[in-house]
């Protein structure tokens, strides 16, 4: 009698090791993206970023949402990029300011460093907007 509630015993514990492995998923936060202003930039020096192209994507969602594609270089590689899209004003202008930040006492390399970026603007209002970058009239798009 023994020798039976043993060899149940090991096969109970046999087939329950072989049973199904449930994996119980964690949200993650998402990474906030490296172009974000940043409370520590005013330690920083403000530089330029030299934007070669920019492109409105409009993906298709519900509400739509629009992405807004950057290419274009820093003066170094040790320069750092920052975008700071303002929300629609009165006149559904959309700036995005491009621009870069570096350590003032860095010692780097003197070559361009290129980047590309794709920025989520989110969702607007319906409307007609126009989208600004670096001063520059990007596009124009309804929402």
């Amino acid at each position: 009698m023994k020798k039976l509630i043993y060899a149940l015993t090991v096969i109970i514990f046999t087939l329950s090791a072989c049973g199904p492995v449930t994996f119980v998923a964690t949200a993650t936060p998402s990474p906030i993206p490296s172009f974000i202003p940043a409370p520590t930039d005013s330690d920083l020096v403000r530089g330029n970023a030299f934007v070669d192209s920019s492109e409105l994507l409009i993906l298709e969602s519900s509400p739509l949402q629009f992405m807004l594609v950057l290419k274009g270089s820093l003066p170094t590689p040790c320069n750092q990029l920052r975008v700071d899209v303002s929300p629609p004003d009165s006149e559904n202008k959309i700036v995005v300011d491009v621009y870069s930040v570096v350590k003032a006492d860095e010692i780097c390399a003197q070559v361009v460093e290129p980047f590309e970026e794709n920025v989520p603007l989110g969702s607007f209002p319906a409307g007609h907007y126009n989208l600004w970058v670096n001063g520059e009239l990007v596009t124009e798009f309804d929402a």
